[in-house]
């Protein structure tokens, strides 16, 4: 935000009541208004230095949050991008905005329903989303056809307020003493959703889709061993599905799993949305403009300062350094109908989504472009896995992360500049934008937003805390095994 103020943009700090979110404009006259974003996350259990060899960064544990996708190279990929074109338009007298968006709590796709459902994408003539990636067929190529499905995410949490109630139906109520048998409480009715959904899964959707349920504790009770029953607990989802009617079936099996459980164990239940995030939406003609971009750019190249590095990480796990250590698919590009060919190899006919990305929430706002530049990965020998420091510590470490962040500004900015003066390219577009959905925003084919919640900030997410150590991760880095 204080670089996008220096700059001369107009930034919004908590855009759409998010505090770790913003809005940032500018303009150089009227003209059609692109938009871009920087998306930024971290990982728990994922911290590491920007070293060749397995260590924290400094002050923390391996407990604490790194960039995994890797998110450094996302959000300062897409302020380079953004920053180019700004430069070019006010060098060269191009008419036109930019808006441009910082998008928290990817993982868990949190944000961009939300600014979505709050009008910050309306109105834009083309949407540029970038994100690293290294394995074929989505490397240094275009989304086609098949874009990123849809999502929910939600926590429920469990109340025991009235557990002297426990057991009351027998006419034999049992008293809180030390004596006396415990309540069940909010923990017990977390671990027999947490067991039964388990149970339940392979009888939730079919076996095929491309589907996934991942779930997290985020509140265990009092977090003591006290007698008495735990009082609240809580434990979040996440719905990765092709279509929102799977996510729909998915949630409402969830619901009644909670609603035994709080009956089970003398609790009461909730549950709070974290995420509702429509499916993509594909525009061949924004597609072709970015590939333009991309065959003009050219591939990002490594060169022997990342070699180096990459050479010192196989040296620190016992492995002989290979002459050329990245893989190959990350120096060539893949044409957009290409990588869709490959991609539908791996799915149903039947399977319009595949995979998980909240871009997909300005797809039906804007025409959107979704592109991908090849991130730094190394060549593993036969039977041979890299741990997953090696992943972070590339996407850390100057000569390595920053081919991919240079290559992807400049793809958005060639991208950006040619649907600002290209008015058939825009046009194109947006054309087709509504001819997908039926009319343009509010048209017949057209999703509206899902979000029908507050922004999700309450909850109890890991953080950064300050204790009398000083500034620390909620796990402790001194304790043992973390």
């Amino acid at each position: 935000m204080e670089k996008l103020r220096a700059e001369g943009f107009t930034v919004e700090e908590g855009s759409g009541g998010m505090p770790t979110a913003f809005a940032a404009e500018w303009s150089n006259g009227p003209g059609p208004v692109i938009g871009m974003y920087a998306e930024y996350d971290a990982i728990p259990g994922n911290c590491q230095a920007a070293l060749p060899r397995r260590m924290p960064r400094a002050g923390l544990g391996y407990q604490a949050g790194g960039h995994t996708d890797p998110h450094s190279a996302l959000g300062i990929g897409a302020l380079g991008g953004l920053l180019a074109t700004k430069a070019a338009m006010e060098r060269h007298g191009i008419p036109g905005g930019l808006r441009f968006t910082g998008e928290p709590a990817e993982k868990v796709r949190g944000s961009k329903p939300i600014h979505a459902a709050k009008g910050y994408y309306d109105g834009l003539a083309a949407m540029l989303s970038f994100h690293p990636f290294y394995m074929l067929p989505l490397c240094n190529t275009v989304r086609w056809n098949t874009h990123c499905g849809a999502a929910y995410a939600m926590v429920y949490r469990f109340i025991c307020d009235a557990p002297e109630n426990w057991g009351s139906g027998d006419g034999a109520p049992i008293p809180q003493s030390h004596s006396a048998a415990r309540a069940p409480g909010a923990m017990d009715a977390l671990a027999v959703m947490y067991v039964n959904a388990k149970a339940l899964r392979d009888s939730m959707l079919p076996h095929q889709g491309g589907w996934s349920i991942s779930e997290a504790v985020l509140t265990a009770g009092q977090a003591t061993a006290d007698n008495q029953p735990a009082g609240l607990a809580e434990l979040q989802y996440m719905i990765r599905v092709p279509t929102i009617d799977m996510a729909e079936h998915v949630t409402a099996a969830l619901d009644r799993t909670a609603a035994a459980a709080a009956a089970a164990t003398g609790c009461r239940w909730e549950r709070h949305w974290v995420s509702k995030s429509r499916p993509g939406l594909a525009n061949h003609a924004m597609a072709r403009v970015v590939w333009d971009a991309m065959q003009a750019a050219g591939p990002p190249a490594w060169g022997r300062a990342a070699i180096e590095v990459a050479q010192a990480i196989q040296a620190e796990l016992g492995l002989d350094p290979m002459e050329a250590p990245f893989i190959d698919a990350m120096q060539r590009l893949v044409s957009p109908e290409t990588a869709e060919a490959a991609l539908r190899q791996e799915l149903a006919p039947s399977q319009t989504h595949a995979t998980s990305d909240d871009y997909t929430e300005m797809c039906w706002h804007a025409p959107t472009a979704r592109f991908y530049i090849a991130r730094p990965a190394l060549k593993a020998p036969e039977g041979f896995g890299y741990p997953a420091w090696v992943m972070n510590a590339l996407g850390g470490i100057p000569a390595t992360i920053d081919p991919t962040v240079l290559k992807a500004a400049e793809v958005l900015a060639i991208s950006a500049l040619r649907l600002l003066e290209d008015d058939s390219a825009r046009d194109a577009a947006m054309a087709e934008f509504r001819t997908r959905t039926g009319g343009g925003v509010g048209g017949a084919d057209w999703q509206p937003p899902l979000c029908d919640y507050d922004p999700p900030i309450h909850f109890r997410w890991p953080e950064y805390i300050s204790t009398p150590r000083g500034r620390d991760w909620w796990i402790p880095r001194g304790l043992p095994g973390a």
